[in-house]
């Protein structure tokens, strides 16, 4: 999985190993500390020359990709590069991960991509939206080709979480609204989502946006 270093992806990660699977973590920076169940592997999501070699030799029964970064900008204002950036770490590295390890994945694997609720959209934001909207469209064609297969795709889509990424400067100009329930989404609650969708009991359940907003979509 990528995105094991902070936020979303590293209590995912924690969740997973307290429920007894290995975990694979795909980032520029070993998170450590994560215990006997825990391997790491160096690379660059952001390189596309990098993935093929730290992918070698990998058979999961799951991917999760929960790597992400959040970058904003309204129409007059738009940084071209940034949405360079949102589009390879989201959409492009998601593709890559797939492409190579769904072929040697068991039947009845998982996969589970970690998008946004501003998927629907947000003023400011839509070069992320974007992205993460793209993961959906993604989601469901994989999900089309891989249920003969058994093996299922969703999106987690939370509103904003409670991780380092939410105080990140450049989001300044952005900050979330609070959801109506009058706290962010806690990323333990984005990991249990996602350790339930990997799990036997969620076989029948594929190419689905899962939305966790605290009532901000209502």
């Amino acid at each position: 999985m990528t995105g094991t270093s902070s936020g979303i992806g590293a209590a995912i990660a924690a969740r997973l190993l307290r429920d007894g699977w290995r975990v694979t973590g795909l980032s520029r920076t070993d998170p450590g500390g994560q215990g006997a169940g825990f391997t790491h592997r160096s690379v660059d999501l952001l390189d596309p020359a990098q993935p093929p070699a730290a992918l070698e030799g990998l058979r999961p029964t799951a991917l999760v990709h929960a790597a992400g970064l959040m970058r904003g900008g309204r129409l007059g204002a738009l940084d071209a590069e940034a949405g360079r950036t949102l589009w390879r770490l989201h959409v492009e590295a998601a593709a890559v991960l797939a492409d190579r390890l769904l072929p040697a994945t068991p039947d009845g694997g998982r996969i589970v991509l970690i998008g946004s609720r501003t998927a629907a959209g947000a003023a400011g934001r839509s070069q992320y939206a974007a992205t993460k909207a793209a993961l959906v469209a993604m989601a469901r064609s994989w999900a089309a080709e891989l249920a003969p297969r058994g093996i299922t795709a969703n999106v987690v889509a939370p509103a904003a979480t409670e991780t380092p990424m939410l105080q990140d400067p450049a989001r300044s100009a952005h900050l979330p609204r609070l959801p109506p329930i009058g706290r962010y989404i806690r990323p333990e609650e984005v990991a249990a989502m996602t350790a339930f969708l990997l799990g036997p009991e969620a076989g029948a359940i594929t190419g689905q946006q899962i939305v966790i907003c605290g009532g901000s979509s209502l």
